[in-house]
């Protein structure tokens, strides 16, 4: 008998829990500002833009995956190399581009009314680049922001985002003489996100 009392207290224990939850999609956009760890170069401005649907667990936290397109990089690497042609030491400055297609699962936390705290893994899918030499075809890395979120759903958000794959061969892009560039073995993806979101429905 106290094992139905048990049974039937959490069953509508459940039923009311997920009564609280609800689902809301929603658009993101804005500025992305990135590049590579470990090499002499600098940030790559460009763009993301995706969509999500948040999971309200309760009225503090909740869930949200989300699938974004995000626009990474690094402009400006420098590359030392000898020219077969000219008998000669060159320089070129190259401007690297990776294309991911992010799939992010987001744990947002609110503080205070329109404050939140954001924060989740995110794997990086591959679609296109313009490297010379690959190491990781895919990335993962962790996010963390801030937002603000108004009543009208339109939110404020600032993020960044680091990979944790070495994602080129710096050997390609620097020499024994480079010394004057810093250039290591782990060369990851870093992203910072400034830009806007909108959650439908009330």
């Amino acid at each position: 008998m106290k094992r139905i009392v048990f049974f039937t207290a959490v069953f509508f224990a459940v039923l009311h829990t997920q009564a609280q939850v609800s689902v809301k999609p929603g658009l993101r956009a804005g500025f992305s500002f990135s590049t590579i760890s470990e090499m002499h170069a600098n940030y790559k401005t460009d763009f993301y833009a995706g969509g999500f649907a948040a999971i309200n667990i309760t009225k503090h936290y909740a869930l949200q995956p989300e699938i974004n397109y995000t626009r990474q990089g690094s402009n400006d690497v420098a590359r030392k190399y000898f020219d077969e042609n000219t008998q000669t030491n060159k320089t070129e400055y190259l401007d690297l581009e990776i294309n991911y297609l992010s799939l992010s699962v987001i744990n947002k936390f609110t503080f205070r009314p329109g404050i939140q705290l954001q924060a989740g893994p995110t794997l990086d899918l591959l679609l296109n680049d313009n490297l010379a030499v690959r190491k990781a075809q895919n990335d993962l890395g962790l996010v963390l922001g801030v937002a603000y979120a108004l009543p009208s759903g339109l939110t404020f958000e600032a993020r960044f985002k680091k990979g944790l794959l070495d994602v080129l061969s710096s050997d390609y892009y620097q020499n024994d003489s480079n010394n004057y560039y810093l250039f290591g073995d782990y060369n990851t993806n870093i992203n910072l996100q400034l830009g806007i979101s909108y959650s439908f429905g009330k």
